[in-house]
């Protein structure tokens, strides 16, 4: 409960933060919204789900009740964002200003993982590979996998002098010398490519620096990645979280951008196997295994002789075969098919796949049971030299190809929970005419419940985009919201009725009518969007934006700045200096300029959306979730696209009004909002802008 001393503070906090911030303008909704972030963090295992739409003041509503609540509990806090942006914001802008205008002291860390930062093992080996000309030891264990380019090792040679003259700390996102996609993956290292304390370069190590720091600090920001694969390591035998990040019991989570938290855990959960590539892999790791048991000068590892273990590879490589032989059998992709996909109707396989999944989960479990001791001998020597790092680094490496593996073939052969959504399992083929196995859950729910709502000290979450409409159950099972947590959907501090028109044109093509519609939209643009004012247009598919530009008159074209031109950053530079020189110009963009994109004022009067974003039909996760809810009598369509496709449409449309002096307008180019019974439902739980919806001709 709160205490009435951490009330008074909090209080306090807000008055600070109302008399020093210019042009602060008390909102309800935030001070609403402070209540309710204190009253949850406050409450062991606490728990809420808050909609704020743009204005509100999120991120201070949740610093000032956040930090207070932590000190107070005895916890830390800790901000998990989507996006770098919003990473960035709240780290160099947002809590420097909250703590400066409330008078507060607090170590803040920025988290990222091991592959945002310099391994600085790699980067000798890498500059002693360039200096000899050559390697002085077994090529299986280069860095190098190719001749360098020169452009390549005056990169390695300048990052090197940097981070040795202590210019550089090795954060790889402020790398002072542009490296190539090649070097950057030399240079950097995963987990499994980590040998931590044992390593030479430990005391020096950006990452373990950073970490450290992480461990200090009282308010740390991290991207939700991070901390979903943070949640679901081991600690040990039956604890999860708090191996990179503080432990989940004495952490209270903020979740911003919380729409991003359902997909991102999914993702955390699924595995695939490229059959081919893993088996040509094994003669690699083979290789490594040999050099291994040569530089230890040990007869048994992990009780297999060398001997006895390359029979258990060679009995992983034949299980391989055996499952793609199986797989070319049973499954003849149509002709023509431009993206060969075999899913499973409600994630059943054939039961012979199942059989040879079965075989394959316990024999590459013993193989990854056996590496891993192979790997943990060459790292405990003493003194190994370069070729111990080297062996060291390829091995653990393997180990998480041989986990990936190990978590495909386990989700192939497990019987999926009684009454709960199952497992999507499916099968691609390549271009190159090779498969690859997959798996992933279709529901974070479980995951979610397991790892986060049932072991953290206290979670919020909080995006512009929650509910439909105010209701939230859409997200809540997607999360796995336990019951009796708090909802709260917030109103918009704008005055959007007046603010702001959405318009409806009476268009005759329909989007399924990919030419026609394309067409139409073409010749609207062209007829009703002011080129010389900052416009954002939105697609659902590059195909149709790249098509729309085909149809575009050239003199409007010349205004278009188009999602991958440029990188992001440089299209809204440009854009917002043509703009500022009273030049105009227009942004085309996919889902991706559609939400966190921040353009107040004349870079944005007009927001026009294509289409209803509704998701690919052909995601096999979405597709087996469907199957599911309608073998249990539901309707997917309702119950799922629709909501997730207005969330996403209430994103676009935030994109407009940013300020209370904003205003514009979002046009929308699709008639089905009017004429389909669902599209009603999805125009009510719009914001409340002013309509124009035109009649049909």
């Amino acid at each position: 409960m709160l205490l009435d001393d951490t009330k008074a503070t909090i209080r306090a906090d807000y008055g600070r933060l109302k008399e020093g911030l210019p042009g602060f303008r008390g909102r309800p909704a935030q001070l609403k919204m402070i209540a309710e972030v204190a009253k949850a963090l406050a409450e062991p295992a606490g728990a809420a789900v808050i909609e704020a739409p743009t204005g509100t003041g999120k991120s201070m509503a949740y610093l000032i009740a956040g930090l207070e609540v932590a000190r107070a509990t005895k916890k830390k806090l800790l901000i998990a964002t989507a996006t770098v942006a919003l990473q960035e914001q709240l780290v160099q802008r947002d809590i420097p200003q909250f703590l400066k205008l409330c008078g507060v002291e607090a170590k803040v860390a920025l988290a990222k993982g091991r592959q945002r930062y310099l391994c600085v093992r790699n980067l000798r080996m890498a500059a002693t590979e360039t200096a000899q000309g050559g390697l002085d030891f077994d090529a299986e264990l280069a860095l190098w996998a190719k001749p360098p380019q020169p452009r390549d090792t005056q990169a390695v040679g300048k990052l090197t002098e940097a981070f040795s003259s202590g210019e550089w700390n090795g954060d790889m996102d402020s790398s002072p010398e542009a490296v190539s996609d090649l070097v950057r993956g030399m240079l950097t290292t995963s987990a499994g490519g980590c040998t931590g304390r044992k390593c030479g370069a430990f005391s020096v190590c950006p990452f373990f620096l950073a970490r450290r720091a992480v461990g200090e600090a009282e308010i740390v920001v991290a991207n939700q990645d991070l901390v979903l694969a943070d949640l679901t390591m081991p600690r040990d035998e039956d604890t999860f979280g708090g191996v990179i990040l503080p432990k989940p019991e004495e952490t209270l989570y903020i979740f911003d951008e919380a729409h991003h938290v359902p997909a991102k855990a999914i993702d955390r959960g699924a595995a695939d196997v490229h059959l081919s590539v893993a088996m040509r892999r094994l003669g690699r790791m083979q290789n490594q295994i040999h050099a291994a048991y040569s530089l230890t000068d040990k007869e048994s590892i992990g009780n297999l002789t060398l001997e006895a273990g390359e029979e258990k590879i060679a009995e992983l490589s034949a299980s391989l075969e055996d499952i793609e032989r199986e797989i070319r059998m049973n499954w003849m992709p149509s002709p023509g098919e431009a993206e060969p996909m075999y899913r499973a109707s409600l994630g059943r396989l054939p039961e012979n796949w199942v059989v040879h999944a079965t075989a394959l989960r316990m024999v590459t479990g013993d193989v990854h049971k056996w590496v891993r001791s192979v790997r943990r001998a060459v790292v405990e020597m003493e003194a190994g030299g370069p070729t111990q790092e080297a062996i060291s680094r390829e091995l653990g490496v393997a180990l998480e190809r041989l986990d990936r593996q190990v978590r495909t073939w386990y989700a192939w052969s497990s019987e999926d929970r009684e009454n709960a959504p199952p497992l999507a399992r499916w099968v691609t083929l390549t271009a190159d005419q090779q498969i690859v196995c997959h798996a992933s859950a279709v529901s974070a729910g479980g995951l979610l419940r397991n790892v986060l709502w049932d072991n953290a000290a206290a979670v919020v979450m909080t995006s512009a985009t929650l509910s439909v409409g105010g209701q939230f159950r859409g997200f809540a099972d997607a999360v796995g919201l336990p019951d009796g947590a708090i909802t709260l959907s917030l109103p918009s501090p704008f005055d959007l009725a007046n603010q702001a028109t959405l318009e409806v044109p009476a268009f005759k093509a329909m989007p399924d009518d990919r030419e026609g519609h394309a067409r139409e939209v073409a010749a609207w643009l062209g007829a009703n969007l002011n080129w010389d004012a900052g416009n954002l247009v939105l697609f659902t598919s590059r195909a149709k934006l790249d098509r729309v530009l085909q149809v575009l008159p050239i003199e409007y074209v010349r205004k278009v700045r188009a999602q991958g031109s440029l990188s992001k950053a440089q299209l809204i530079t440009e854009h917002r200096e043509d703009i500022e020189a009273g030049k105009g110009s227009t942004l085309f963009g996919l889902a991706s300029f559609g939400e966190g994109l921040d353009l107040p004022g004349k870079l944005c009067e007009t927001v026009v959306v294509t289409q209803l974003p509704f998701a690919v039909p052909t995601d096999p996760v979405g597709a087996t979730y469907a199957e599911w809810l309608e073998s249990r009598g539901r309707n997917p369509f309702i119950e799922v696209s629709v909501p997730d496709a207005t969330r996403l449409l209430i994103q676009y449309c935030g994109r407009l009004i940013r300020t209370e002096t904003d205003t514009g307008r979002i046009v929308l180019l699709d008639r089905r909002v009017v004429t389909k019974r669902y599209g009603e439902q999805m125009l009510r739980a719009l914001p409340p802008f002013a309509r124009a919806i035109e009649r049909a001709a």
